[in-house]
């Protein structure tokens, strides 16, 4: 019995290009060549440091718990943050202080982003004080 028949062989063909497909195709982590950057405003002025949370697959706002969301960032000193993504949806929401506002100084907000392959977006992500 012949194991190399032409029906044997394109099936392992087929089931080693569906393998490479499924592994190569990934979606909603970061890490890919989509790119989001910007600032974290509060009306208008820079909040450097600010924590940017990541919720993967999301378009609405999943809520203030910082624990329920998969991956942070920080901005930098001026600001500024650049996330690198697969294509896919996520929800960005950032938390940082302004100690220009009566204490606890805190500033909150996001923004939903869907991303294509390879695409870069500039997306400042804007804050407000309040619960």
């Amino acid at each position: 019995m012949n194991l190399f028949t032409t029906k044997n062989l394109t099936i392992l063909i087929g089931s080693v290009f569906i393998l490479i497909l499924g592994i190569s195709c990934k979606k909603n982590q970061i890490g890919g060549k989509a790119e989001v950057s910007g600032y974290v405003k509060h009306h208008g002025k820079n909040i450097p440091y600010a924590r940017i949370f990541i919720k993967y697959n999301a378009k609405d706002f999943p809520g203030d718990d910082t624990t329920i969301y998969d991956a942070k960032v920080s901005a930098d000193a001026n600001a500024f943050y650049k996330i690198n993504f697969y294509k896919g949806d996520y929800y960005l929401y950032a938390v940082g202080y302004d100690y220009a506002i009566p204490p606890p100084y805190v500033v909150k907000g996001g923004t939903s982003v869907h991303l294509r392959f390879n695409e870069k977006r500039s997306l400042d992500l804007y804050v407000t004080e309040g619960d």
